[in-house]
């Protein structure tokens, strides 16, 4: 192996810089970085530290506290273009799909956004069957959908899936182990976790998961440290966020489980701002989690409230701004730097709004456009959230 020998250096702020890991010179047309796997990836380290993630096969950079790490790959045609089936383009796209019109009936169409540019939603196919209250989650390729509410008091076991980068209709996946609406989910880039719900007669405290790539029937995961339904989603590469919810009174716990093990939730933390909220939409990047709006008992009813959490550290919620209209059971999209929050119920219709905010400021949302559809109780995902780095 070649010998590197070198001195003096300093960092461009004074002193002398730290050396992580093990980097070896054995050629001067290449040399070999720092590797090891998701989970030992280092916290809070420089910004622009390097390393190969040995799981996803890439190297990866830090890019500071509130963006995390991200992977370096070369991207080709990823998603975004014109027609049907179309690929060109470059963004990460958002994904909304069923939900509950006022005065109308369950929701079957999906429409999307591309979370980088301003602008209203458009067509991207229909579910295989119209239902509200159901979970969005999925890869960076492929879009799962689970659970809802096909007809009043009677919770779906279905699961659906769409690919991201092609416009076109759901197909089916598998079944939940129950039957539930009223149900969230959560997801990193291998796994998608179903969580709770109402399984009829009463909320359920069922987690249940999916290997995203292999269709099939869920597995059966743990238990959540208490019944409920409508509860807010979020992750990171590695850890579950469970936030709020109805238990059937209003709920303010925060739980989070280990997304490749499994077992029951554990205590996080308890919302801050929001306190007691039903319906409160989850969102994040791989470093920080959102809960958006929500409702509250009477008299505050609809909530415009935005909190977050910082997804590796214990705690309760932390007031982060306001939302541009009050509202709960909103979907979601999130890339690396912004979340997008989509339609919900302002009591008492539903609206066609969306919200968004850059993740690494605090402050109050901003218009982002209009959904194709004015809904609620829909589901959201995207090629970008949290749970993928």
């Amino acid at each position: 192996m070649s010998e590197f020998q070198a001195s003096n250096f300093k960092k461009e702020n004074g002193g002398t810089p730290d050396l992580l890991g093990k980097t070896e010179l054995t050629s001067p047309y290449f040399f070999v970085p720092p590797s090891g796997d998701t989970a030992s990836r280092p916290q809070s380290c420089a910004a622009g530290t390097l390393r190969f993630n040995t799981d996803i096969g890439s190297l990866e950079v830090y890019r500071g506290d509130t963006i995390g790490w991200e992977s370096i790959q070369r991207r080709e045609n990823q998603y975004l273009g014109g027609g049907t089936g179309s690929n060109t383009g470059l963004g990460t796209r958002g994904i909304f799909s069923g939900g509950y019109l006022s005065g109308s009936n369950d929701q079957a169409g999906i429409d999307f956004i591309t979370i980088s540019t301003l602008g209203n939603s458009q067509d991207f196919g229909d579910m295989s069957d119209a239902r509200r209250g159901l979970g969005g989650s999925g890869s960076e390729t492929r879009g799962i959908f689970t659970g809802g509410d096909a007809s009043p008091g009677n919770p779906s076991n279905r699961m659906g899936h769409v690919t991201i980068s092609s416009l076109g209709n759901e197909t089916d996946f598998g079944n939940l182990t129950t039957g539930r609406e009223s149900v969230s989910a959560l997801s990193d880039s291998v796994r998608s976790i179903s969580i709770a719900g109402y399984a009829a007669p009463a909320n359920s405290d069922i987690m249940d998961y999916i290997t995203i790539a292999a269709l099939g029937d869920a597995i059966d995961f743990g238990d959540l440290s208490t019944a409920r339904s409508n509860t807010a989603t979020f992750s990171s590469t590695t850890r579950g966020v469970i936030a709020g919810g109805e238990q059937p009174s209003s709920a303010n716990a925060i739980d989070f489980i280990t997304i490749r093990t499994t077992g029951n939730s554990t205590s996080f933390g308890n919302l801050g701002v929001s306190a007691y909220n039903s319906g409160p939409t989850g969102s994040s990047n791989s470093v920080r989690g959102f809960i958006l709006g929500g409702n509250s008992p009477s008299p505050i009813g609809r909530l415009n409230t935005i909190e977050f959490v910082t997804i590796a550290t214990t705690g309760n919620g932390i007031d982060f701004g306001d939302l541009t209209v009050a509202r709960q059971a909103g979907a979601d999209a999130a890339s690396k730097t912004r979340i997008v929050f989509a339609g919900g119920n302002s009591d008492p219709s539903s609206i066609n709004v969306m919200d968004f905010v850059e993740i690494a400021t605090t402050g109050n949302a901003v218009d982002f456009g209009d959904m194709v559809y004015a809904r609620f109780s829909g589901a959201g995902t995207s090629s970008g959230h949290g749970g993928l780095g």
